[in-house]
């Protein structure tokens, strides 16, 4: 297992086209991707689960990967999270 803790700097937060890229760019993973955020274990390979998060700009939160190809995924997860999410 291998974690760690990034603000999230896209001025909208995850919104739909964000929380898409990255719960599609989690998908191809398979190591499990959790995303920690007040006191909750969110899912990053579900839109869906990203979303009902309501994480915003300025969050603080922990990526946890856990499973067999677990640096490569929590090395993409934070340089999808620094870049901005792509905005």
């Amino acid at each position: 297992m291998v974690s760690k803790t990034v603000t999230l700097t896209n001025a909208q937060g995850f919104h739909m086209r964000p929380a898409s890229l990255f719960a599609t760019a989690m998908g191809k993973y398979e190591s499990d991707v959790i995303i920690k955020f007040n006191n909750s274990d969110i899912n990053a390979k579900s839109l869906l689960n990203i979303i009902a998060g309501c994480i915003k700009c300025g969050s603080e939160i922990e990526i946890v990967c856990s499973g067999s190809d677990e640096q490569a995924a929590l090395d993409e997860a934070v340089q999808l999270i620094e870049s901005g999410l792509g905005e």
